[in-house]
């Protein structure tokens, strides 16, 4: 009776890497449960931490700085100009006074007192002059308020006033509030009275 001799397999032979690929490559392949996962990139290039990176860091940038307080620096010269010009007159008033001045004489040429004649050709011309410096000297002193209290209404400001544009502001009010009293005085005739027509002898 012949009997196929059967195939032990020999237990001292391993399997080789070569043997079994699947095998290689999942022993090869571990994961460390304790690793963290790298952010770096893949060209190489080192990655700061995130604490290293603060915004305090940063230098200012200059164009802020510059553009600061521009806004309020440019209403504060204005303001400083507009009671530069109710002091020294506009040629807005001049234009205004020499249009009453004429209109005083369109009216008086048909006739009129003495007195009337001062008062139309004179005396409207020299209120009409002190009108037209009084809204300017006005509006350079509320120019100059406006700029003084703004820091304390709406959004805080990150840097405080600049001391120049409060200077300038406080210059414009100054100016301003001079304005106001020289032009009232010379509207209600206090520094300077109207002429007074004589008595014709006869």
């Amino acid at each position: 009776m012949n009997t196929t001799p059967s195939k032990t397999t020999d237990l001292s032979k391993t399997a080789s890497p070569a043997d079994d690929p699947e095998k290689s490559t999942a022993d090869a392949v571990t994961e460390d449960p304790t690793a963290t996962p790298s952010t770096a990139p893949a060209d190489g290039t080192p990655v700061a931490a995130d604490d290293d990176f603060e915004d305090d860091d940063l230098e200012p940038d200059p164009f802020t700085e510059a553009r600061h307080g521009v806004g309020a620096g440019a209403t504060a010269v204005v303001s400083a100009a507009l009671g530069i010009v109710a002091l020294t007159g506009a040629w807005s008033g001049r234009v205004a006074a020499e249009r009453e001045t004429l209109m005083g004489q369109i009216q008086t040429s048909g006739g009129g007192s003495p007195a009337q004649q001062i008062a139309e050709i004179y005396g409207d011309a020299w209120h009409t002059t002190a009108l037209v410096n009084g809204v300017f000297a006005l509006l350079a002193l509320l120019v100059g308020v406006f700029v003084l209290v703004r820091p304390a209404f709406g959004t805080p400001a990150t840097r405080p006033q600049p001391a120049w544009i409060r200077a300038v502001a406080l210059a414009g009010v100054a100016l301003g509030t001079l304005g106001v009293l020289i032009s009232v005085g010379m509207y209600f005739d206090l520094f300077l009275s109207l002429p007074v027509a004589g008595t014709p002898a006869g």
